[in-house]
């Protein structure tokens, strides 16, 4: 189906997209709207039990995708999500959330990126993603094109191995090192269409991997660490037509018929709960043994 999507999306000019998603934001931003003015809108309470109702547990490391127009009205804002989640993990787990400062193709983001500035260039993957990057304490990573942020007491090492890898989904990445420490994964209000990044670390674990989903150019930057030392870095970007390709939700019957992840509900949105170990060992032996990727999901 999202294959399809992406088709119908080829044909369609730019600006009737952009009127449509318009006309969808407003229909959302009225629906927030009405639940306020009925005094319907999710607490702290609630929206921590139902993070716990996913398999949220204390000691935990969570990677967290979200849209946080799709929960509906928070009084509180994104600050009353984040500290539910911090909630439910408790003092031993870690958080992680993206925080990439491009918001749509990396190859036309890196094109006019001269630098990465770490400490103070905005998360553009959503308002919650914001906040949390704001917050004391949270470490984040230092890939110019796939930064994520972490809180708990393995940010250093879930963030520090980012720093000088030419693609962002390295096994010291820390989409890879998610699954190795035996992460979950949740998408709140999103799916691997719009959040697929931990899909890519099987592109980077196989070598040789089958399809061109690096742009052939490497492109020369510089970061800006938090204590402000400038590093130039060397990268790769992902191929805006293999990019096109992608079918991301056509795996999900596959992962939910493995037991690798779970449907839920958080707030008004639909949310799906992935184990991030089961999902890149399960990648991995489709690809192998069916050639399963997200641009093949019916194998090849």
């Amino acid at each position: 189906m999202s294959g399809l999507r992406n088709f119908i999306r080829s044909l369609v000019p730019q600006r009737i997209l952009n009127a449509y998603r318009e006309r969808k934001k407003d229909k959302q931003r009225k629906l927030i709207r009405e639940q306020e003015l009925k005094g319907e809108g999710w607490t702290f309470t609630q929206l921590f039990q139902q993070i716990q109702a996913c398999g949220i547990k204390s000691g935990d490391s969570v990677l967290v995708h979200s849209s946080f127009s799709k929960i509906g009205f928070v009084a509180g804002g994104p600050r009353i999500i984040v500290d539910a989640l911090l909630e439910a993990i408790g003092a031993e787990g870690n958080l992680l959330m993206p925080s990439s400062p491009n918001p749509g193709y990396q190859l036309d983001y890196i094109r006019n990126l001269n630098q990465f500035d770490v400490l103070n260039d905005p998360s553009k993957m959503g308002a919650i993603t914001e906040y949390f990057r704001k917050l004391p304490g949270v470490r984040r990573s230092e890939s110019p094109t796939e930064p994520v942020c972490c809180y708990g007491p393995k940010a250093e090492w879930f963030t520090s191995g980012h720093l000088g890898e030419e693609t962002p989904y390295t096994r010291n990445s820390p989409f890879a090192r998610l699954a190795e420490a035996n992460g979950k994964i949740l998408y709140i209000g999103v799916t691997l269409d719009n959040a697929g990044t931990s899909l890519h670390v099987l592109e980077d674990a196989v070598p040789d991997f089958k399809y061109p989903v690096y742009y052939p150019e490497v492109f020369h930057v510089s970061v800006k660490r938090e204590d402000g030392e400038v590093v130039p870095v060397s990268v790769k970007v992902h191929n805006p037509e293999q990019s096109a390709k992608r079918k991301c939700d056509g795996l999900l019957p596959m992962f939910e018929a493995k037991g690798v992840m779970k449907r839920a509900v958080i707030g008004n949105a639909p949310t799906l709960v992935f184990d991030a170990s089961k999902m890149l060992e399960t990648m991995m032996d489709e690809y192998q043994q069916n050639g399963v990727t997200m641009y093949t999901p019916s194998g090849s």
